[in-house]
């Protein structure tokens, strides 16, 4: 069965363009800047609330969370760092499922967002209603979901995955003879099926930023630039990720940034990500990897539309009206917990298996 007779047709979802949401909600500067950050933390503080943010949101609220003892990081420890934490309240700035992610972990915290509308394409191109029928079509299959899926995706799947962990869990899982659902992201799926060599029936989602990226015109920049590493998100297309030095999660690159000897970095992956790479390697250049538009054509220009909803004024908002709370169905929850605690279960298993390695 091909692809196109495999998956249900899925509706195209209409792409906010990021310029336009940035100029609906501005950055605030000066002063006013100044005020909402010293109430922001002031609200924090008060109300025992923690801010974790994505790498992806906006400087000025990865700022906060870090000057305020929250954190800066990708979904999966952002839920764990929210559920270690002793905050009453978890603060998510990220996107929607990423908000769901933490109070599937965290069901007795409150969990709110600053942009509750944020949404994300993976998310939005796999809907429950048509993922749940086509994987009782084939029973025989293990379903592998992405973390960028919503709860009730989690809910009907074995295993929840980070870019992270996804090669190392599906390879694990082929050799146990077991044949794959992968959902949503059709370029990491790709990714992981060369890998592994695993037999994966892959849903047809991408990512609205990393599919943007062009090889062609990397090629051009790779040459304009020989002495620079390309660092690639395995969410990108498969042609971009074969012009990798680096492929690998948003902390994996930034590791890279770290550790590589190259002066200069070209980045295939949200620009926000700048902020953190900056600090972890400054004196590195980094530069963007090229999107396929520039300016008002561009979908994406290597910054996700929903992750630009998350700005200090919604933040503020949130903390002082309590807008934005994030609720997840129990019996969807205590489901998608099962399913994300295999995948913890499986890297604790995996750290440890190293971990003996180094010791011997």
């Amino acid at each position: 069965m091909s692809l196109a007779e495999a998956i249900p047709k899925i509706p195209r979802i209409i792409v906010p363009r990021t310029a336009g949401v940035i100029a609906l909600d501005p950055p605030l500067s000066g002063e006013a800047r100044e005020v909402a950050v010293h109430r922001i933390k002031t609200l924090l503080r008060e109300r025992n609330a923690v801010l974790v943010a994505h790498y992806y949101v906006d400087e000025a609220l990865q700022c906060i969370a870090e000057e305020t003892g929250g954190t800066v990081s990708d979904s999966l420890d952002m839920a764990r760092f929210g559920h270690e934490h002793p905050a009453e309240t978890i603060v998510v700035a990220g996107v929607r499922f990423m908000g769901e992610t933490a109070k599937i972990l965290n069901p007795e915290k409150r969990v709110l967002m600053p942009a509750l509308e944020a949404e994300c394409s993976l998310d939005l191109e796999c809907p429950a209603e048509q993922f749940i029928p086509f994987c009782d079509a084939h029973p025989d299959r293990t379903v592998v979901v992405y973390s960028n899926t919503s709860a009730a995706v989690k809910a009907r799947a074995d295993y929840v995955v980070t870019s992270s962990i996804a090669v190392k869990l599906v390879a694990h899982l082929h050799c146990q003879g077991k044949k794959i659902i992968w959902a949503p992201d059709k370029h990491l799926g790709d990714y992981v099926r060369r890998e592994t060599g695993a037999d994966m029936l892959m849903w047809n989602g991408a990512c609205v930023v990393h599919d943007e990226f062009r090889a062609q015109a990397l090629e051009q920049l790779k040459a304009q630039h020989p002495e620079a590493a390309v660092l690639v998100h395995p969410e990108s297309p498969a042609a971009v990720i074969a012009l990798a030095d680096t492929v690998g999660s948003t902390t994996q690159l930034i590791e890279a940034a770290r550790n590589l000897p190259n002066r200069t970095l070209i980045v295939a992956t949200d620009n926000r990500i700048f902020h953190k790479m900056h600090q972890a390697a400054p004196d590195k250049i980094l530069i963007e990897a090229p999107t396929g538009g520039h300016g008002a054509t561009c979908n994406s220009c290597a910054h996700c539309p929903w992750m630009a909803m998350n700005s200090l004024r919604a933040l503020l908002k949130a903390l002082e009206t309590g807008v934005g709370e994030i609720h997840v169905e129990e019996r969807i929850r205590v489901k998608a917990q099962l399913a994300t605690q295999r995948m913890l279960t499986f890297a604790q298993d995996l750290k440890r298996e190293v971990m003996g390695l180094g010791d011997a």
